[in-house]
Parts: C-alpha cells; structure tokens; sequence
C-alpha cells in the first residue's frame, strides 16, 4: 500500500543522494532528518516505509541510508575535487580550494589520483577545451612531450601543450588556438597531465 504521504519520499531520497554526492558515504537517519527539516521519528517512519517498498536498503545497527541502486554507483564510481579555474592561480588539493565534488564513472577515469579544473579563456579551444569547460587531470609531476599539462611557473598555472627544449634550455608552452604565440619559459613545474575534457557536466 502507497503510504498517504508518499510525496516525501523523493525528497528524502534526493536529501540521501545529495549527502553521498557531498561527502561519499551514506548519511544516517539522524543526519537525513537535520537536512530535511524534520524530527528524527518523522523521518525513521518515513525511511521505514521507503525500505518495506524496496526503496532503501540500510542496516539499523549503523543507520546508514542509501538508495538500493546507490552501493553499486559508489563502487562503480569515483568522487573527484573540483578546483576551481587552471588560470586563477595554483591548483592545491586542499579543502578550502575545492569548489565541490563531482563523482565520475571508474571506468571513465581509470587508475592514479585525479582532480578537475574549469577551463578559463580560449587558449585551448583548437584542443576541444573551450571556456568553461571541466579537464579532468592526473595528478604527476612528469609529462611526455606533447601532453597537455597543467603548468605552474611563478606563482601562476596554465593549461598548455608541454614542449621541453633541453637544446635552448627552456621549455615552450604551446596554446592551441592560432591567433596566440608560445609561452617560453626557463623552466616549469609539471602538476598535472590533462587527460580527458567534460563538457555540460555541472
């Protein structure tokens, strides 16, 4: 039987969906309730009802919630760190850097540590990198030539093709977009390589 207020389940389930989103784990009742806005007991009743009609599945001695097709998403998946625009400045993974967290499919991303940049500018675009863009980046500090890298020089990172010129001891930073010149640099700290580009993602 349909519970009388059945209009709270999808709410509740995005508030489950929301948390996991956020911090990876699945939130307990008491946690559910404080996002909703709604007692505890309210919301035990509720989450009762959604688990007797195959909507959740969670194990009342730890409480934590999730919807039954989420525990599959979490191993299928991986949450990476959002830092923001690759020309405002220098990417670090710390917290206070993160503009929030995007979970992306495992077999997308593949093995190493990773984190996203939003492209800024229109230095990248012959590439397929347009302005607003997310570059999901592996975390190293090495590069072949060619690759297209997130470059620290100074104090300030830029998304460019990496070119080392041992010969003129320097290293040339190319833009793909014709109407732009190289960057030319005695050297650069290598923080990333750019290894696939996200579009309409967030």
């Amino acid at each position: 039987m349909q519970h009388k207020n059945s209009e709270m389940f999808p709410i509740l389930e995005r508030v489950i969906r929301d948390y996991i989103d956020c911090y990876g784990n699945p939130p307990t009742v008491a946690e559910i309730a404080k996002a909703a806005g709604m007692p505890k007991s309210t919301t035990s009743r509720y989450l009762s009802h959604m688990r007797e009609n195959g909507m959740l599945q969670y194990d009342t001695g730890r409480h934590g919630v999730m919807p039954e097709d989420v525990k599959s998403y979490l191993t299928d998946s991986r949450r990476m760190p959002v830092l923001g625009a690759v020309s405002c400045g220098v990417p670090r993974l710390a917290e206070e850097n993160i503009e929030e967290y995007v979970r992306l499919p495992a077999s997308l991303v593949g093995t190493g540590e990773f984190f996203l940049l939003r492209a800024n500018g229109q230095s990248m675009i012959e590439a397929g990198i347009n302005d607003g863009d997310l570059v999901l980046v592996r975390q190293q500090d090495y590069a072949e030539e060619g690759q297209i890298v997130v470059a620290l020089m100074e104090e300030e990172a830029t998304l460019k093709r990496f070119y080392p010129e041992p010969e003129h001891h320097r290293v040339r930073l190319h833009p793909e977009n014709s109407s732009m010149e190289d960057i030319i640099v005695d050297d650069c700290i290598i923080q990333g390589v750019a290894v696939k580009v996200l579009k309409d993602l967030v």
